[in-house]
């Protein structure tokens, strides 16, 4: 249980949170805010945006947050500009990519929940269905890209298969909910090491399932330790066991959240990656926020006696969080230090919009109005 102290503080920091995204709120409207790693510029308001990009589903995700905690209709009116927006990739359709689970559950999947709006539950089923599509039945994972190789999945993926799981159970259809158990399971065997470590790339046989490579993906090397895959994986198979009810799943989400807390470091944002050199010190405040959301819910579904040490570390990181946020009013901008990849360093220390939604969803969780976008049992 937290103390009436740490909610204290939480509360506050929900309250200097939500105020600072009502300002932002209206300069932003219903575009899509980006970061741009090759240049190290923060855009938030989405001119240079690219409405295929996978991180396009974040800001309206917020606004239907704010909806949640506010019950400003403004809020709801901007992520309903967006979500009609975000109906051009599906309409370009050749740039969409496993990130559907993202792109369509925090913006039509949201409304729908909240609203009952048809269409968006129609858009949702799209999504769905394209991302089951993308499912290599004879190697047992759902391919990441097209544009990179075809033999691709990545850790990241465990977060978009919460859409297969609402989508198995919207339509009563079972195929929605084996891909997405098929696809955990080949996460759990071929992503997860021993030590609770995780791969960030597996390169698979597509015509055996083998596994042929780990390539470095957005961490340091083959091998190391990419702490935004860390927290994918962490709140991913947390999320895979609420949905899908294997016991599997939440033992292995506590094993890669004992590696995560082990890997900290007292009042500072996680590095980078857990296994790169001492020098230079790259963070990431997104890694953070993602892995909180994880850590609560991992809290909600362990016995009494377990809960404490993710609760604490929840709030430890909470509170470092919270000296990481810009709250001047004039600035578009939330969270900092957030970083794309270790080798990209016009990427790093930046805001970065996933970030800002991971931080509002894991502040809102521990009054229990996160919305439930991912989480549909």
């Amino acid at each position: 249980m937290f103390s009436e102290k740490d909610l204290y503080f939480a509360s506050e920091f929900l309250d200097k949170v939500v105020k600072k995204v009502s300002v932002m709120a209206p300069e932003i409207g219903s575009n899509f805010p980006t970061t741009n790693s090759r240049l190290g510029t923060w855009d938030p308001k989405g001119e240079t945006a690219n409405i295929s990009s996978w991180t396009t589903a974040f800001w309206p995700g917020m606004m239907w947050l704010m909806y949640i905690k506010t019950g400003d209709e403004t809020y709801k009116k901007i992520a309903e500009g967006c979500e009609e927006k975000l109906d051009e990739a599906f309409n370009i359709f050749k740039y969409i990519h496993h990130d559907v689970g993202f792109m369509w559950s925090l913006s039509a999947l949201a409304d729908y929940k909240l609203t009952g709006n048809e269409k968006s539950r129609d858009r949702a089923m799209h999504a769905a269905t394209i991302l089951a599509g993308r499912f290599n039945h004879v190697a047992g994972y759902i391919r990441a890209w097209d544009h990179s190789s075809m033999k691709w999945a990545i850790i990241d993926c465990m977060m978009n298969i919460p859409l297969l799981s609402w989508a198995s159970e919207e339509s009563k259809d079972p195929r929605f909910r084996q891909i997405a158990e098929a696809h955990a399971d080949t996460a759990m065997r071929c992503f997860v090491r021993h030590d609770g470590s995780v791969n960030h790339i597996v390169e698979f046989d597509p015509e055996t399932g083998e596994v042929l490579a780990t390539p470095r993906g957005q961490g340091y090397s083959s091998g190391s330790s990419w702490s935004r895959g860390q927290a994918w994986a962490l709140y991913g198979f947390t999320l895979a066991y609420l949905n899908l009810g294997k016991r599997e799943y939440l033992d292995t989400a506590k094993k890669i959240a004992h590696y995560f807390i082990a890997n900290l470091e007292p009042n500072e944002l996680p590095r980078v990656d857990f296994r790169a050199p001492t020098e230079p010190i790259y963070r990431d405040a997104s890694a953070a926020s993602i892995a909180v959301c994880g850590l609560l819910e991992i809290a909600k579904a362990v016995p009494e006696f377990e809960k404490q040490m993710y609760e604490r570390a929840a709030m430890s990181l909470l509170h470092t969080l919270s000296e990481n946020c810009n709250f001047k009013e004039d600035e578009l901008r939330l969270l900092e230090n957030s970083s794309s990849a270790y080798h990209s360093p016009l990427g790093m220390h930046m805001p970065w919009i996933f970030g800002d939604y991971y931080l509002l969803e894991s502040l809102m969780k521990l009054y229990g109005n996160d919305g439930r976008f991912t989480i549909h049992k």
